[in-house]
């Protein structure tokens, strides 16, 4: 990726220096590079739930026409056809990593970020640093209906609905003016729960 400035930074620590950084709590990672080892998907579990990235956006490698990466996977003869997972037009890739490992790897790895525990330690994790420039909502009616609807969903239907009402009530009782983040965070959760679900169909 050619960013050896983070080579020698603790990014854990950057991230709790500069909490207002980026947007609420998100982030992107890719796996699927000749040199991940087996034990990427761990590793990139551990980061992510240490650093309190909410919104962890992880992809596979894809080889974009027009960078490097691309230009030396055509040389190699390891592109195949067009991925229909983004509008780059992107490639799909023959990977170092066996084929089968990688994608189970990927799934269990999305599938553990996104299950209730994680995810709502997570957002625990980021609210306790998290320093906004301004409100994180006001008493909208359309903020309130979210909130009903959140209540339904996730605080009565959904299976994390001990951990919704949990982080609201931890919220409210550390970090009162972020009760609507909170909120929005945990409807956020359960549309990447859709999606990797997705994921194993």
């Amino acid at each position: 990726m050619q960013q050896a400035q983070n080579r020698s930074r603790d990014l854990c620590r950057r991230r709790e220096t500069h909490p207002t950084g980026g947007a609420a709590g998100a982030g992107r990672f890719i796996v699927g590079f000749d040199n991940d080892p087996p034990t990427i998907f761990q590793r990139q579990i551990d980061f992510i739930q240490k650093s309190g990235i909410v919104t962890a956006m992880v992809g596979l490698l894809q080889a974009v026409p027009g960078t490097k990466l691309h230009e030396r996977l055509l040389k190699q003869g390891r592109l195949l056809g067009r991925t229909r997972a983004t509008t780059s037009m992107a490639h799909e890739l023959h990977p170092r990593m066996n084929r089968i490992a990688l994608r189970d790897g990927y799934r269990q790895l999305m599938d553990h970020l996104y299950a209730p525990g994680p995810y709502y330690r997570r957002i625990r994790t980021f609210l306790r640093e998290y320093r906004p420039s301004r409100s994180s909502g006001a008493a909208t009616p359309e903020n309130l209906g979210a909130f009903a609807r959140a209540s339904v969903r996730l605080g009565i239907i959904g299976r994390e609905r001990f951990h919704f009402w949990g982080l609201l009530i931890w919220t409210c009782f550390r970090r009162p003016t972020l009760v609507p983040l909170a909120v929005r965070l945990s409807i956020y959760g359960f549309h990447f729960r859709k999606c990797c679900a997705a994921l194993g169909a």
